[in-house]
């Protein structure tokens, strides 16, 4: 869905922490029946996190750790 933001241009929507909400329960999920792998593509990550691309927000070192745990740096 593409949205008008100026004479002959135009944006995706796009959303942030602030406009998603995750309500718990009133059941426990076994943590064997949850899953938190996700995909874009053909590229599957075993946790939900991906890094920055700015070197000022995220060390090598860091990226290179998360990138090990399973996520996208």
């Amino acid at each position: 869905m593409e949205i008008e933001i100026g004479i002959a241009k135009s944006g995706r929507r796009a959303w942030g922490f602030d406009d998603i909400a995750i309500v718990p329960s009133r059941r426990t999920r076994d943590p064997d029946d949850v899953s938190t792998t996700w995909e874009i593509d053909a590229f599957t990550f075993e946790i939900p996190m991906m890094a920055s691309a700015m070197d000022s927000a995220v060390s090598p070192t860091t990226a290179i750790e998360i990138g090990n745990l399973g996520g996208l740096a």
